[in-house]
């Protein structure tokens, strides 16, 4: 069945960094893109990054772009989200999926927290 498991999140001052980890299983990964989510308390779920299922091209919400880099390694049917520069403002819970979707299922997701 598929499966997503995200990882990487913590607790991190403003302007430091992490990355987030996606890992996938139950379909067939390198036939997707990938994208991640976040959603933060009392906010709807939002798009943050888009990336092909090549990795050749990605998109990125305007809030996170020169910050947030997507990629994927598709050997090891894994997703990323390298987060440099952060600010408390991209506190949330982040989601990996696929798409489209693959009915409704989501992972549990993994929280960030930005603050000092």
């Amino acid at each position: 069945q598929v499966q997503l498991v995200e990882s990487g999140g913590g607790l991190v001052q403003p302007g430091g960094s992490l990355r987030l980890s996606c890992a996938a299983s139950g379909f067939t990964f390198n036939r997707y893109a990938m994208r991640w989510y976040r959603q933060a308390p009392g906010k709807a779920r939002e798009v943050v990054a888009t990336i092909g299922s090549t990795g050749g091209s990605t998109n990125y919400v305007d809030s996170v772009k020169g910050r947030f880099t997507i990629f994927r390694d598709n050997t090891k049917s894994a997703a990323y989200l390298q987060m440099n520069s952060l600010k408390p403002e991209d506190t949330a819970v982040y989601f990996c999926n696929t798409v489209p979707s693959l009915g409704t299922y989501w992972g549990q997701g993994t929280q960030v927290t930005v603050s000092s």
